[in-house]
């Protein structure tokens, strides 16, 4: 049996490419800030979240895609690589923070944030019902919890892979389909189960296309008013 590669070179690579492999590359890049705009399509400037979380932040991609007002916004990471290529717009410097935190166990004091952003997050993390009831405790009631999800293993997504992704990241030297498996390591059909029991009537969204289908879409992005009326409108 084959050795695993090592992690941690696997780890200083896909940080120091991380930004070029996901956001620099036509098609990829298109569709990854597709997906942050995905669960900003809910909110607009009427709208007031005094706090935001962003846990898995990576290297602060989503604060761009922002819609509504707030107070404070903190982008925390586990990784202490990802925070340190974090670059905040001077227009949000006052407002914006950065911390390290673990996304299943935050430091954060129950009923203490308003919203809670995890892009392309819950689909790496063990657990992930454990992980959601973490993330449901911050949140105040009336809070909302946003996630975003690829459609992995869905048709258009394996579709999607050999188009760019697989190729840019090999030829970086990263052995992209090992890792995948290691990294994803929950199906999206899987995660919307466990939304879908958990939570009455979840605002989803999918995309490219409208039809709620794992195989015909890239996306699926939701947005979920935690202990309140589920109907998303304004503050």
């Amino acid at each position: 049996m084959k050795a695993d590669p090592d992690f941690e070179a696997y780890q200083a690579k896909w940080v120091a490419q991380y930004e070029n492999l996901n956001y620099r590359q036509g098609l990829s890049g298109w569709v990854l800030s597709q997906s942050h705009q995905l669960i900003e399509r809910d909110f607009g400037p009427d709208h007031y979240f005094p706090t935001v979380v962003e846990v898995g932040a990576g290297t602060g991609q989503h604060l761009n895609s922002l819609r509504h007002r707030f107070d404070r916004y903190q982008m925390t990471d586990l990784s202490t690589h990802f925070l340190e290529q974090i670059d905040i717009p001077e227009q949000h410097k006052a407002r914006v923070e950065i911390a390290k935190e673990d996304a299943t166990a935050l430091s954060y004091k129950d009923d203490s944030v308003d919203r809670l952003i995890a892009c392309h997050v819950l689909e790496h993390l063990s657990d992930p019902h454990q992980v959601l009831r973490e993330w449901v405790r911050v949140l105040r009631p009336g809070g909302v919890l946003s996630i975003v999800l690829p459609c992995d293993p869905g048709l258009l997504w394996r579709l999607g892979r050999t188009l760019g992704p697989r190729r840019n990241a090999e030829a970086a030297g990263i052995a992209y389909d090992y890792w995948m498996a290691r990294e994803h390591i929950n199906a999206i059909s899987n995660l919307t189960a466990l939304l879908n029991y958990y939570f009455d009537r979840p605002n989803a969204r999918w995309w490219p296309t409208k039809l709620p289908s794992v195989d015909f879409n890239l996306i699926y992005g939701v947005n979920i008013r935690i202990g309140s009326d589920p109907a998303l409108t304004p503050a």
